[in-house]
């Protein structure tokens, strides 16, 4: 067990499982890998005891995840951009509510008023830094540890069903699990601990095929997003002098390679196998802002970066947030100076 799985915790975890019939189960906008893993095995593990649960997501969800919902909770889910009424009728009437891969309801975006205020006991899992415990009446949070994937997969092991035996678990719950790590980890390329590797050779010995998941995850892209990936590349991405990448997606990229959500998910890291690179910086506009995703090498902080100028958080090697125009910046095109500019500032507080 990591440090927040206790036997106290375990046991009230399946006391509130038990004692709800009702469950809405939540997870952060533009759900990642991470989050549709997490949140998908809880629902199908759920459901399989007979308990009414549904995944509701802020928005859709990358096409390279559909085979997760399909094997854990199709018919189950709810998108609140879609049918927002639903989705809050569905929390209102909730008993339990289970928030995964975020540290605040804030993550939740168009839900949040209603998790806010819902009378439901609430459980959080989750491994991020500083979570709003305050919200919640049951929280599982670790930050040292690959993904909430892992940090569940390690909750339903501790459980009296499992008794320790991953194996007990659905196949479903298990493949899920596993996506969520993979994705979350860049199939092993950062956040990795001891227990991850024990997550997986556990997972292995319970049957799970991982090699089928890394097909659905890896091999199953449209053309356009590998000659997308090349001109981002080629045409986009700039080095600065001091060792930042950024890399800047703009409307006419979007409409010219079709870009769907989730087909720029894995690119923000590729800068970071040059020597000189130390943090690289991935913006994709949106409508009013840019979405920002950060990663850097052993030693940089991202999440510092995130927390302090573009309204986020997330990891210490990963993280992610927003730039407003106008706001922190007039107009789009001033991205990439503003870019320069601020972690040239960064780095002169920080060394």
């Amino acid at each position: 067990m990591t440090a927040t799985v206790t036997e106290a915790k375990i046991s009230r975890f399946e006391s509130m499982l038990e004692a709800s019939s009702r469950i809405a189960v939540v997870t952060h906008t533009r759900p990642d890998g991470d989050a549709v893993g997490s949140a998908s095995a809880i629902v199908c593990l759920l459901r399989g005891r007979g308990k009414d649960a549904a995944l509701l997501l802020p928005d859709g969800y990358p096409d390279n995840l559909a085979f997760v919902i399909g094997e854990t909770c199709e018919g189950h889910v709810m998108l609140c951009d879609r049918d927002p009424e639903s989705v809050r009728a569905w929390i209102t009437g909730s008993d339990l509510v289970i928030g995964l891969d975020f540290s605040t309801f804030g993550r939740a975006e168009g839900m949040q008023g209603t998790l806010r205020t819902s009378r439901a006991a609430k459980i959080l899992i989750d491994h991020h830094i500083s979570p709003e415990e305050g919200d919640f009446d049951l929280v599982f949070s670790e930050t040292e540890i690959s993904s909430t994937c892992e940090l569940l997969f390690d909750i339903l092991v501790s459980t009296s069903e499992a008794g320790g035996d991953a194996s007990k678990l659905p196949m479903p719950v298990l493949r899920a699990l596993l996506t969520g790590m993979t994705t979350d980890t860049n199939n092993f390329a950062n956040s990795v601990f001891p227990s991850t590797f024990e997550m997986a050779s556990r997972m292995l010995e319970a049957g799970v095929d991982r090699d089928g998941i890394l097909a659905e995850l890896y091999n199953r892209n449209r053309e356009n997003r590998l000659r997308m990936t090349g001109h981002l590349l080629k045409d986009n991405m700039r080095i600065f002098p001091n060792g930042v990448s950024c890399i800047v997606v703009r409307r006419a990229d979007i409409e010219e390679y079709d870009i769907r959500e989730g087909e720029t998910e894995g690119i923000v890291n590729m800068p970071l196998t040059l020597d000189k690179v130390r943090m690289s910086i991935f913006l994709r506009e949106d409508e009013g802002f840019f979405r920002v995703s950060i990663r850097s090498k052993r030693g940089t902080s991202a999440f510092r970066l995130a927390s302090t100028r573009f309204h986020g958080g997330g990891h210490e090697q990963a993280a992610g947030g927003r730039l407003y125009f106008p706001g922190d910046i007039a107009d789009a095109s001033m991205a990439e100076a503003f870019l320069e500019r601020i972690t040239d500032d960064y780095f002169k507080t920080e060394e």
